[in-house]
């Protein structure tokens, strides 16, 4: 069993690298796009335009513009001098933000009464005009606490100091890339298993398979160990830039990320196999593999919590392995994870990759027959 088991995992190795398409995909583009979107996918608002139209002219108001000019969150703060102006360059969307400092804000500053601060954002853009929101209600509120009319009162009042754990100066890459290594590995592992079982239908080998001295367990185990031996390679490689690039530390255990990397990698090559099983071509897979790629990574909470989505759709998500795996990867990297925390998301990998690759093994032996 061993010696044709090894033969057709050469075979498979084989028909992938010898392949010069093959090669690119598998080479170039993963560590491309690595490197691409962990620039690219970030929700830190750097370049956001705004402008300010200041009614107070008073000394409390022209401190608040000058703070605002210059804040590194802000490419440019134009000022306008009456709120038709303002109103253009919000319909025009010359700018994400408003804001309208009131006639009285320093009279209020230095009576201590609550002063006056209108902030107008262009809710097209919904998800930018929050964050640049939050930064201007910080940024003003920065402003109040420390105005000089106010010190004697807030002198002695209680001051909250934010810790961030885990990403003490909340760099957003720290966050993004540990995820870009488990989605890249599923697009990587999901093609190559995908194509296996078309490619050979298509180039007319797969009679030839059929009819070789193999078990239909060795065909499978054949048809999974090359993806899952090209998947470790690259995520290894995918660790290496994340480290060295990026400059994410490791805080846990390699040991404990390979671990959940392969029950993952397993996972998904049960899906890729029952995907392959079903197409009949090489574009049926690719399509296929797509179609289960865009909901496994908008429902695996890389970017938008889990917890915020309707509790119909949250219990959809237990069946996607990107899921938890990207709680292990992130959890190694920055929290550290031990054992038992990594064993609690590798379980529901576990099962996922038994129940897919059993219904695989199922239809590939339904085909056979």
């Amino acid at each position: 069993m061993w010696v044709r088991l090894f033969a057709l995992v050469i075979k498979e190795l084989l028909v992938v690298l010898r392949d010069p398409r093959s090669r690119t995909l598998l080479i170039g583009p993963p560590l491309g796009q690595l490197v691409l979107f962990a620039f690219a996918a970030t929700l830190e608002i750097k370049n956001a335009d705004i402008i300010v139209l200041d009614r107070d002219q008073g000394s409390s108001g022209a401190e608040l513009v000058r703070r605002i000019e210059g804040s590194p969150t802000f490419r440019s703060v134009a000022a306008a001098h009456d709120p038709a102006e303002v109103q253009d360059a919000l319909d025009r969307q010359r700018v994400i933000a408003a804001v309208e400092i009131g006639p009285s804000f320093s009279r209020d500053l230095a009576a201590e009464r609550p002063a006056s601060v209108q902030v107008l954002l262009d809710g097209r853009r919904s998800n930018t005009a929050q964050i640049v929101d939050s930064y201007l209600g910080e940024i003003v509120g920065s402003f109040i606490a420390d105005d000089n009319q106010r010190a004697r009162r807030i002198g002695t009042a209680p001051r909250v100091v934010a810790r961030n754990w885990f990403n003490p100066n909340l760099t957003f890459q720290w966050f993004t890339v540990p995820g870009l290594i488990a989605i890249i590995a599923l697009l990587i592992a999901l093609i190559v298993t995908s194509l296996s079982v078309a490619r050979e239908r298509e180039l007319g080998t797969f009679d030839q398979l059929m009819v070789a001295p193999l078990r239909t367990h060795e065909i499978l185990l054949g048809k999974m160990l090359p993806p899952l031996m090209i998947g470790l390679v690259l995520v290894t490689v995918y660790i290496v830039a994340t480290i060295v690039i990026f400059g994410v530390p490791l805080r846990g255990s390699l040991v404990l990320l390979y671990g959940g990397t392969m029950f993952f990698l397993a996972a998904v090559i049960g899906v890729g196999l029952f995907i392959s099983s079903l197409a009949t071509t090489q574009q049926q897979a690719i399509l296929g593999a797509f179609l289960f790629m865009a909901p496994a990574v908008l429902l695996s909470g890389f970017a938008t919590p889990i917890e915020n989505m309707p509790k119909w759709l949250q219990h959809v998500t237990l069946v996607n392995p990107l899921r938890y795996y990207l709680v292990i990867v992130r959890g190694v990297f920055l929290k550290g994870m031990d054992f038992a925390d990594v064993a609690r998301s590798t379980a529901p990998l576990a099962v996922i990759a038994i129940a897919t690759l059993s219904v695989a093994a199922w239809l590939f032996r339904r085909r056979m027959e």
